[in-house]
């Protein structure tokens, strides 16, 4: 691949639309909001699935904040969910709020 060229990978898990994507600060995961009502993280080297939060209605966008483990996601009713992610170190398996 040439210099410069971004990296692309294919993140299968939603059964609906992805509205939103955010990077975490050390580019080493990836969350993702949805309209299937689910927001999940990605591990980028493993491509998996390493957290999961389900929210009450769609999910329109969401954002990681500077600590990398503290993430907003909002709905499309207007609610915010503030989560962590527990266990981080060790890619646990949930979001918390």
């Amino acid at each position: 691949m040439p210099p410069g060229t971004p990296l692309r990978r294919t993140l299968t898990g939603h059964s609906a639309v992805v509205n939103s994507v955010a990077v975490t600060p050390d580019g080493k995961r990836v969350v993702s909001g949805a309209e299937d009502y689910t927001l999940k993280v990605w591990d980028l080297e493993t491509r998996k699935i390493v957290a999961s939060f389900k929210g009450d209605g769609e999910l329109l966008a969401c954002a990681v904040a500077p600590d990398g483990i503290t993430i907003v996601a909002g709905e499309a009713s207007g609610r915010l969910h503030f989560l962590r992610l527990e266990n981080s170190n060790a890619f646990g398996s949930e979001c918390n709020g």
